[in-house]
């Protein structure tokens, strides 16, 4: 692909991407050859990690790792502006939402570079300048549409940014004539920037790390920290990481989590959507694994529940924060009685988190966070819940597997579908973030629908008295994209990338072996157009 601007590279690295105004600002050569040198230093690494991955096929406690689990001991302290975490947003690196998110009046944003955005070039490299500038204070925005002019406030948010997951690519960068993890570029090129900025402001690098299924790819994580703060003249420790705890793996192995990167761990955090999708996933084959509907798999049920109390009793006997999951409800400006109903589900399910010893929870819209921070605020008078010990909790391997009680409707099954499908094609078209029927989707929720769709047809599931076939499962797919053309409008629809969506919807949840990750052959379609 031709570039508009001519960049100074380091030797074996080659951009493919077009190099647009501004790019250069953050693709220099002192920053490429920082992420050329992690490339080169843990690209096996990670290439092991994945593999062993595929190698596990059973979930328990590990007996290598007993004796972390049973020693007493803590994680670093935490710097100051990490004691107080009540509400944090989530949301792609977009100019606009990256100041919105930063002026919510919540404790944290994580700007994602992973399940709320769609790993376009362009997403990538402007969610960097974005990020740069959000660091300095001088990111600005002016509204096409409106003329309205965003600019942050004197008080904002603390910046997280979270890296693509071990399993993702960047193609569109090469070192040494291959293409790189995402996780190392996104990573790199953000604590080349802006990490001694951030310290000299006053607060630090700090990320979230997801998808993780081991305590060695925390370890991995971990050596990466250690690496990148040499190479800079960052002083050890200074970066602050809270682990994702979404993939059933990593429900066995929090403790080692906290352990691996006890020097620079800021907790853990219940992914509940991706911790679903990994549940159906891993246990795919399982006929007794079969899940309900997605909407009757709530946090107060099942395997859900274990882990919810085996974080928090983990993350505090270690001395380090607990932090609940995301509400993805929007709020529903033409309908007061429906969106009071929806608040009251949000206002339950924090009320739930806070009560059971959380330090903080998550919300995808800037309308949100005052609710959740009422809710906090009113239950947790201190800046967090780490004295709450929850020494009562025992969870067993039993309960971590345990499958909740539902039923499985047609209205779920043709749910999983429109959502399934429109948020892939929102994604092949660049965004990641998709608000559909009152909710905020992202990756994870659209895994969770193909997945279970993948579930029902595996098992030949009886649904609404009578089992998925594939028949059935080709007209619920046609009936319910006429649906959505209804909703979107013909010429929405026509000039949108659905065709694709549907294809590759239908391709994964039809296949005969359960694919990893829909964002894998997803990236295959994403700049084909």
């Amino acid at each position: 692909m031709s570039t508009a601007i001519a960049l100074h590279l380091p030797e074996g690295v080659t951009v493919e991407g077009a190099v647009r105004p501004g790019y250069d600002t953050v693709l220099t050569h002192d920053a490429l050859a920082f992420v050329a040198d992690l490339v080169r230093t843990f690209r096996p690494r990670v290439a092991e990690v994945l593999a062993r991955r595929k190698g596990r096929a059973s979930f328990d406690f590990l007996s290598e790792t007993a004796d972390v689990r049973a020693r007493e001991w803590k994680v670093a302290p935490l710097p100051e502006d990490l004691l107080d975490r009540r509400v944090e947003i989530t949301g792609p690196t977009d100019r606009k939402m990256v100041i919105n998110a930063l002026n919510s009046g919540a404790s944290v944003f994580m700007a994602d570079f992973e399940d709320a955005s769609s790993p376009t070039w362009d997403n990538q490299v402007e969610g960097q300048v974005n990020l740069a500038d959000a660091v300095r204070r001088t990111i600005a925005f002016v509204a096409e549409e409106t003329g309205k002019r965003y600019a942050l406030k004197e008080r904002v948010a603390v910046l997280f940014v979270r890296p693509r997951g071990w399993h993702l690519l960047e193609r569109h960068l090469r070192v040494d004539g291959q293409t790189v993890p995402g996780a190392l570029f996104d990573f790199g090129l953000f604590f080349f920037h802006n990490a001694k900025e951030q310290l000299a402001r006053g607060t630090g690098p700090y990320f979230y790390l997801p998808k993780m299924e081991s305590h060695l790819e925390a370890r991995l994580w971990n050596d990466v920290f250690v690496r990148a703060q040499e190479k800079l003249g960052v002083p050890r420790g200074r970066i602050k990481a809270t682990c994702l705890i979404e993939t059933l793996p990593a429900a066995f192995e929090m403790d080692e989590f906290l352990w691996e990167l006890r020097e620079h761990s800021a907790g853990l955090n219940c992914g509940r959507w991706d911790y679903i999708f990994s549940f159906i996933k891993k246990r795919a084959g399982d006929p007794a694994a079969v899940l309900p509907d997605r909407s009757q798999v709530t946090m107060d049920k099942g395997f859900l529940a274990a882990y919810v109390r085996l974080l928090i009793k983990t993350c505090h006997r270690r001395g380090v924060h607990a932090m609940g999951g995301m509400a993805a409800q929007i709020p529903i400006k033409d309908d007061p009685a429906a969106n009071e109903a929806s608040l009251e589900k949000v206002r339950a399910d924090k009320l739930r988190e806070v009560k059971a010893g959380h330090d903080g929870t998550w919300v995808a819209h800037p309308g949100l966070v005052s609710v959740a921070k009422a809710i906090f605020d009113e239950h947790m008078p201190g800046p967090n819940q780490l004295g709450v010990l929850r020494e009562d909790a025992h969870v067993t391997r039993e309960e971590l597997l345990a499958v909740p009680e539902g039923t499985r409707t047609d209205a779920g099954l043709r749910h999983n579908v429109r959502v399934g499908v429109q948020y892939i094609e929102a994604w092949l078209r660049g965004n990641g973030c998709v608000p559909l029927y009152n909710l905020m989707e992202d990756a994870a929720t659209a895994e969770i629908s193909r997945a279970q769709v993948w579930q029902w047809l595996h098992h030949k599931v009886a649904v609404d008295g009578a089992p998925v076939t594939p028949e059935r499962f080709a007209r619920v797919v046609e009936e319910e994209l006429e649906r959505v053309r209804g909703e979107v409008g013909d010429a929405k629809f026509r000039a949108g990338r659905f065709p694709e969506a549907r294809d590759l919807f239908v391709r994964l949840s039809t296949a005969p072996t359960f694919e990893e990750f829909l964002t894998v052959p997803a990236y295959d379609l994403l700049e084909t157009k």
